[in-house]
C-alpha cells in the first residue's frame, strides 16, 4: 500500500497539514491536486477556522517540483489541481488565515508554497533559495511575489543568482515572521493557530478579500468599495450577529462570542 504523501489532522478548529514525500517532501503532480483537495475543503469547512502546513522530519520543509517524478512523465505544465501548484497559491476565496511552519528547507515551489501562507514561522535551522535560475526555469509565483513584498534589489538578487540564505536573513527582509527554535516550531505554530481561531472569523474573512482585491487597486478606490460594502466578506460582516456581538462584548467588559454568522 502507498503510503499517502500528505497527513491531515484536525485540531478542534485548526486543520494541521503534513507534507510527508521521503526523502526531500517534494511535490509531484498527484501530491498538489490531493493538497488542492485538502485546502479547498479546509475553505468550504465552517467548523475549520484556521491552518497549518509543514513538512515532515527536521531536515525539509519542501525543495518544491518533485524533478525524479519528471523525468519520469509528471508534466510541468500538467494538471496541478485545485488551487494550482501545492493547492494554496492560486486557491480562489481562501479566506481563512494560513500559517506555514518552515521545519527545514524551502527552495524553488516550496518557498512559493510557504509565501502563499498568511504567517510564516521558519525554524532556526531552515534555509530558503529559489534555484530555479540554475536549472534554466522561471520560479514564476515567486517572481510575482516577492519583489511586492520585500525590496525590489533584494527580491531580484534572490531570482537571479539562486543564492541562499538562512532564517535571520530571512526574517531580516521579512521574508518570515520570526524565528523560533526547531524544537518548539509547531508549539508556537499551534499557540498561534489557537489565538486565531478564537478570532472573529467573519473580520478574518474581510481582511484577506481586501488584502487580495485591492493589491492592484488605488487606495480611494478600494476605500470606496469598502465603505459602499462591494466586498462580499465586508457586506456579509456588516450584516451580522458577530458585529453587534463584538459592540456587545465591548460594552460589558467581556470576551466576544464570535459564531462567524
Amino acid at each position: 500500500m502507498t503510503q499517502s504523501p500528505l497527513h491531515v489532522t484536525r485540531h478542534g478548529a485548526v486543520l494541521e497539514v503534513v507534507l510527508d514525500r521521503p526523502k526531500a517532501n517534494a511535490i509531484d503532480l498527484e501530491t498538489s491536486r490531493q493538497m488542492g483537495e485538502v485546502f479547498t475543503e479546509f475553505r468550504d469547512d465552517d467548523d475549520l477556522r484556521v491552518a497549518i502546513i509543514t513538512g515532515a522530519g527536521d531536515k525539509f520543509f519542501c525543495p518544491g517540483w518533485d524533478l525524479k517524478a519528471a523525468a519520469g512523465g509528471d508534466a510541468v505544465d500538467g494538471d496541478y489541481g485545485k488551487g494550482g501548484f501545492g493547492g494554496l497559491q492560486e486557491l480562489r476565496d481562501l479566506n481563512k488565515p494560513v500559517i506555514a511552519a518552515v521545519n527545514g528547507i524551502a527552495c524553488g515551489g516550496g518557498l512559493e508554497l510557504a509565501l502563499s501562507a498568511d504567517i510564516i514561522l521558519a525554524a532556526d535551522h531552515a534555509t530558503f533559495a529559489l534555484p530555479e535560475i540554475r536549472s534554466g526555469t522561471v520560479a514564476d509565483a515567486a517572481s510575482i511575489k516577492l519583489p511586492k513584498r520585500i525590496p525590489y534589489h533584494i527580491a531580484m538578487e534572490m531570482l537571479l543568482t539562486g543564492r541562499w540564505f538562512d532564517a535571520e536573513e530571512a526574517a531580516r527582509w521579512g521574508v518570515v515572521n520570526r524565528i523560533v527554535p526547531a524544537a518548539t516550531l509547531m508549539e508556537e505554530a499551534h499557540k498561534l493557530a489557537a489565538q486565531l481561531a478564537d478570532g472573529p472569523p467573519l473580520v478574518f474573512a474581510a481582511i484577506k478579500e481586501i488584502v487580495r482585491e485591492a493589491e492592484d487597486m488605488k487606495f480611494q478606490d478600494a476605500m470606496n468599495r469598502i465603505t459602499k460594502s462591494q466586498f462580499a466578506t465586508v457586506e456579509r460582516l456588516y450584516r451580522s450577529e458577530d458585529l453587534l456581538e463584538g459592540a456587545r462584548a465591548f460594552a460589558e467588559k467581556r470576551d466576544p462570542i464570535w459564531k462567524g454568522r
